[in-house]
């Protein structure tokens, strides 16, 4: 128990045989509960699990490859089974440094957030030694997933240390949340839609020399077209369904002046390559919608920025 909380650790291992055994010595005491999901790997990594004997430890093995996400899943569901208050998620490869957990814990625990996540891209020395290519790529990722989410105070967005309250986990529908590499990103934008409270917290990570299996010619068109999807569902629940919000608003009609102001402007220049001359009112019919959409649409993103749920709303666990 951690400061009046029940914690468990959920821990996704697929072909973790090696260091799956690390994870479980290192853990520390006051997690109550370790959640070992084994997502079908072909080597003995129940088999690793098993042989450190740690009472805390619930196995679960799958049958068939459900991806990261899966796996998560379904230790989150064992967890709120066996009565946890908080949820953290640890690497089965022992790439998440435990003694940053109690900093994770503390934002949810103590401060009431329902939502904790590490970063870690904290500070410019974070990307010291990192390719050009992968600091223009977390990047570019985190700025598409603040727009799909509307958590604009996170960054690193693939960054799986988190910590959840269970009160929060309860009301997502885990069967809809990805089950691949997008879970991270897909997990947000369904906490943003239940206006969830969360925030970053700075942890370094331990890089092993472990290879990457990731595939990014699969993984990119399919984390695009979630973030994509994932937008529009936000918008639909939080700022339509439930509550016609002046964001959704902006939004509609931004895209719309901008959407006609583009069309204009291409008849207008098939226009003027037929050496029809363009008059002052014509060139006014593209330019000043496509300036009222840019508007409507910055509008728009402001008041969901300020919109963003970051505001602590749980109360202490000491205090109950």
């Amino acid at each position: 128990m951690y400061k009046g909380a029940i914690v468990a650790a959920v821990v996704p291992a697929y072909k973790e045989e090696k260091m799956i055994a690390r994870v479980i010595e290192t853990m520390p005491d006051f997690v109550d509960h370790i959640v070992i999901v084994d997502d079908c790997s072909p080597d003995d990594t129940s088999g690793a699990v098993r042989r450190t004997g740690d009472a805390r430890v619930t196995l679960i093995r799958h049958e068939v490859n459900q991806g990261v996400g899966g796996a998560i899943i379904t230790g989150h569901r064992t967890a709120l089974e066996l009565g946890s208050d908080v949820n953290v998620i640890m690497a089965g490869d022992a790439q998440m440094d435990p003694a940053y957990l109690p900093a994770l814990l503390d934002r949810v625990v103590e401060d009431g957030y329902g939502f904790a996540k590490a970063n870690r891209f904290y500070s410019p020395e974070s990307f010291t030694g990192m390719p050009g290519y992968r600091v223009f790529g977390n990047i570019a990722l985190s700025f598409i997933t603040k727009l799909s989410s509307g958590y604009w105070n996170l960054f690193d967005p693939q960054n799986g240390y988190t910590a959840i309250r269970s009160e929060a986990l309860r009301r997502v529908p885990l069967d809809r949340v990805a089950k691949r590499y997008s879970f991270e990103n897909d997990l947000l934008i369904h906490l943003n839609i239940l206006q969830v409270s969360a925030v970053d917290v700075p942890i370094p990570a331990v890089y092993g020399e472990e290879v990457s299996s990731i595939r990014l010619s699969k993984v990119i068109p399919e984390l695009m077209h979630r973030l994509t999807v994932g937008f529009w569902h936000r918008i639909w629940y939080r700022y339509v369904l439930w509550s016609f919000s002046p964001i959704a608003l902006l939004l509609f009609l931004g895209l719309l002046f901008l959407g006609f102001g583009l069309i204009v402007t291409i008849w207008l220049f098939f226009q003027i390559l037929g050496s029809v001359i363009a008059t002052a009112a014509t060139v006014m019919l593209a330019a000043l919608p496509l300036m009222l959409g840019t508007q409507l649409l910055i509008s728009a993103l402001q008041l969901d920025i300020q919109a963003t749920p970051s505001t602590p709303e749980h109360t202490p666990f000491s205090m109950r």
